[in-house]
């Protein structure tokens, strides 16, 4: 028994040592939970500040810049300065991408920059040749984006941007993970804000026939089943048939409610309504 005593104090002390000199590693999993819940408690506190520019009252929304920067590396006040949220989805501006690249050793240089036209050319570290692009008005106005306010206003600022996000994708996309596009390079984005998409010049109401009553929206709480999906994809449709950009936000109008939480019948209701207003 005593032998029997000895040998497991013996292993005990064994696991003690090993566990002193070798700990356990966290994992990549536990490191970012851990990380996460120290910046939400930070971001409630950063979100009742002015520093907090236009996420300013919204904790969530700073939470997530702060978590997506963190995980490029930049600070958390540089984040807030640096990344938008542009329909969901969070993108470095030109200028912190460009940044970025430049802080891990790539090189991205601008050759040439004009109203009508700008090259930029980059290099990954360590490489010896360079790859360039160019962006010039008709390449903008290909993409219908000469329509759009900045590229009124601000014509060589918007060529440098697109340049910009060009030439950091080619150089090095696995530096910026899942931000591969400038904010500048999406739709709803204003220069130093973010704003909401373009109101289309028509709404539900005006595209039904008139004196129509309002459709019962159905509201409920709905997974996102694959009938739902399906539902709203053809709403989408609709929307791009039409060239209408924010058609779910005029059928939120229409039916009461957003889509995500309206029933697929009431969905496809509306969308039959629009095609037989369409065709009348």
């Amino acid at each position: 028994m005593t032998n029997e005593i000895a040998t497991r104090a013996d292993e005990t002390a064994a696991v003690s040592n090993y566990l002193a000199a070798d700990p356990p590693t966290e994992s990549e999993l536990e490191a970012w939970a851990r990380d996460a819940i120290a910046i939400s408690q930070i971001s409630a506190n950063i979100a009742t500040t002015s520093l907090a520019g236009q996420y300013r009252g919204k904790p969530d929304e700073v939470t997530a810049v702060i978590l997506a920067g963190h995980e490029l590396g930049i600070q958390p006040m540089t984040s807030l300065k640096s990344i938008d949220v542009i329909q969901g989805q969070p993108a470095l501006r030109a200028h912190a991408m460009r940044g970025l690249l430049q802080s891990k050793g790539h090189e991205i240089e601008l050759l040439e920059a004009t109203a009508t036209y700008c090259k930029m050319r980059g290099r990954r570290k360590g490489a010896d040749s360079w790859q360039e692009v160019e962006w010039d008005l008709d390449r903008a106005r290909l993409l219908g984006l000469l329509s759009k306010d900045q590229w009124k206003k601000q014509p060589k600022t918007m060529l440098i941007n697109r340049a910009t996000g060009e030439i950091c994708r080619l150089v090095a996309s696995d530096a910026l993970h899942g931000m591969p596009y400038a904010a500048e390079e999406l739709d709803g984005y204003t220069h130093g804000e973010v704003v909401q998409p373009k109101r289309a010049p028509l709404s539900v109401a005006s595209i039904t026939e008139p004196g129509q009553p309002r459709a019962d929206s159905g509201v409920v709480d709905v997974d996102t089943d694959d009938e739902h999906t399906a539902a709203v994809q053809e709403l989408r449709d609709f929307g791009r048939q039409q060239g209408v950009d924010d058609i779910e936000a005029l059928a939120h109008e229409e039916l009461g409610a957003p889509v995500e939480h309206v029933s697929a019948q009431a969905i496809r209701a509306l969308v039959a309504r629009l095609h037989k207003a369409i065709a009348a």
